[in-house]
């Protein structure tokens, strides 16, 4: 898949902010596959503290994750015209909106921390999420022996990575539970699926490419690869995990009969990201405000559901899930990639 990177299966297990853990990670690695850690959504001593705990879990390799956004524009009147937007269902919470919004995590376009951090600690993976950084970050990371990934959603975005000199491409099909890896939130999107975009990936280009979205199970990895995928990267399906630190809200929501109708939504975090439907989804599609850049929409989505969960109403939070959601097991990470494996060999 990689040079110097074996997995058997060829399965990669997502990095999901606010839900993949290290003992995730190190459970699939242990198992044969490639674990994660998001480190998108933390500073460098946060990242430094997961990067430690995973390898003291395990020797093995693991992919470590950064959102590459725009650095977000701030805009006060667009900010108040969203909080406004938000203030009646804060209200029902017995709450304000925040007085103002903040960008609640850098980019790693931007963060010169986060750099210095990788390049000292030399993870075996690093992979991108919503673009690519400058070339000086890419070189000083492959110079210090990373390998490479990036997640597209295009033709266009694939051959961009592989002009950056990324080294292998992650196919996220609009099926993908979670944030939408588009490079630029505002222009277009074709909405490719997952089988669509892997085969016109894999005979437009020239680098390996991953599957990724609405894969749970050993048939789905088995059809990434015939389509000439070199693996497949699941997120929802460990959602259900032990391992998770998804709460218990979030498994009820994954368990229910809302799991069959995931929604792409903007309104959470003010980028488009597949949820399962809750009342944070369906609050976005009455709302006439444009949501700020992200993160700093994501500053008011974060208020809101932290409001509502002090007043013991959980349908505020990111849910994330793609649409292969029904198909989640609740297994340890590790049973299910052996799982998983077994199912492929079949």
């Amino acid at each position: 898949m990689l040079p110097g990177l074996s997995l058997d299966p060829p399965i990669l297990q997502a990095p999901m902010a606010g839900v993949s853990t290290p003992a995730m990670a190190a459970a699939v690695g242990e198992a044969g596959g490639l674990g994660a850690v998001a480190l998108g959504a933390s500073d460098a001593a946060g990242a430094a503290a997961m990067i430690a705990e995973t390898r003291g879990r395990t020797p093995r390799p693991f992919n470590v994750n950064l959102f590459v956004h725009a650095p977000p524009r701030p805009d006060p009147e667009r900010e108040a015209a969203w909080r406004e937007a938000l203030r009646p269902a804060f209200a029902e919470q017995d709450a304000a909106p925040p007085l103002a919004l903040r960008t609640i995590y850098a980019s790693f376009a931007e963060d010169d921390a986060m750099l210095a951090l990788l390049v000292a600690t030399r993870p075996s993976v690093v992979s991108f999420h919503f673009g690519l950084p400058g070339a000086d970050r890419i070189t000083a990371l492959k110079g210090v022996g990373c390998r490479l990934l990036a997640s597209v959603t295009s033709l266009a975005e694939a051959r961009a990575a592989e002009r950056a000199g990324i080294d292998a491409l992650v196919a996220q099909g609009y099926e993908a539970g979670g944030h939408r890896g588009v490079f630029d939130p505002d222009a277009p999107d074709d909405r490719l699926g997952t089988l669509a975009l892997t085969r016109l990936l894999v005979v437009r280009t020239r680098l390996p490419v991953i599957a990724a979205g609405g894969i749970m199970d050993g048939a789905g990895v088995s059809a990434a690869l015939a389509l000439g995928a070199v693996a497949a990267q699941l997120g929802t399906a460990f959602i259900a995990c032990p391992e998770s630190a998804a709460d218990d809200a979030y498994r009820a929501a994954l368990s229910g009969p809302g799991a069959a109708h995931s929604v792409m939504t903007r309104a959470i975090s003010g980028r488009p990201a597949r949820c399962l439907p809750n009342r944070f989804t369906a609050l976005g599609e009455t709302l006439s405000a444009a949501p700020p850049d992200y993160p700093r929409a994501y500053d008011a989505g974060k208020a809101l559901n932290a409001a509502a969960r002090a007043k013991g109403e959980h349908g505020y939070g990111a849910q994330w899930a793609g649409q292969g959601a029904p198909l989640a097991r609740a297994l340890p990470a590790g049973t299910l990639v052996r799982t998983i494996a077994g199912e492929i060999r079949r």
